[in-house]
């Protein structure tokens, strides 16, 4: 999927398409957190663009017109990831983006902005393979392909600096973890699908991918953490999905955001 459409927006963010298709959400090895089974086949119906690396520094100020960053040092503080953002300030992004980008075709249509569901974001980063990492199954080769505790040295680093999958997606195992869409249960005991899990009496989101101090297990493709909201943390960003919709929908981008 790599030769795969890609729109890039003003900030000089590139979105790759992601093409429908089926995979195993979940831990096949045997070696991963009790979260992470049972282990089940999970169908992508709908095509979406994917953020290639997450949202930047750089891009969150202009938008925001803040920066809640801790690591703003150095001339190339802009191009490192966003951290220490919670939902409420995503929301409020989302927001922003959908009401600057309501009116702009892309392959000639409308879209909007929204974070990944956590089946899109595992079936990206996987990018068709069923290894524990999608380079292999060796945590010795981690270090050319993420950013994590034994090579950060201490902070983050600039998005798109290591190799990218198979994909073309950049980041996915380590650097920052990513917010998604979806409650956090502790298995997959229910069915899952491409949409969003919910649960009412669950108060943590699902996130995703590892974070520049985390220890190399924790950066796996089938990894799986959680946050509550509100929280902040300098290893916890976000990246981003663009997705087609109707015109009845594009019309409703200007409302006002909502948990």
């Amino acid at each position: 999927m790599a030769d795969t459409p890609v729109f890039t927006d003003r900030w000089g963010g590139s979105y790759r398409l992601v093409e429908p298709g089926s995979f195993i959400l979940g831990d096949q090895h045997g070696s991963g957190g009790r979260s992470e089974y049972p282990i089940r086949p999970v169908t992508v119906s709908q095509p979406f663009f994917m953020g290639e690396r997450p949202i930047t520094q750089a891009q969150w100020l202009d938008v925001m017109g803040t920066n809640p960053s801790k690591f703003q040092e150095g001339w190339s503080a802009g191009l490192r990831p966003v951290e220490q953002i919670n939902m409420v300030e995503i929301e409020s992004f989302l927001h922003a983006l959908n009401v600057e980008d309501q009116d702009t075709p892309r392959f000639e249509m409308l879209g909007r902005w929204r974070l990944p569901s956590e089946v899109e974001w595992e079936y990206t980063a996987k990018a068709g393979t069923s290894t524990r990492w999608w380079f292999g199954d060796r945590d010795r080769e981690l270090d050319d392909h993420g950013w994590h505790a034994g090579n950060s040295g201490g902070t983050t680093r600039e998005v798109g600096s290591k190799k990218a999958n198979p994909w073309g997606f950049f980041d996915m195992n380590g650097l920052v973890n990513e917010w998604c869409a979806d409650a956090y249960e502790p298995n997959y005991e229910q069915p899952r699908n491409q949409l969003p899990h919910k649960c009412t009496d669950v108060e943590k989101l699902v996130v995703r991918g590892g974070a520049w101090f985390a220890e190399s297990d924790s950066t796996r493709n089938s990894a799986r953490s959680s946050a509550h909201p509100s929280k902040r943390s300098d290893g916890l960003g976000v990246r981003l999905v663009w997705e087609p919709v109707s015109q009845a929908e594009v019309s409703t981008q200007g409302a006002s955001p909502s948990m």
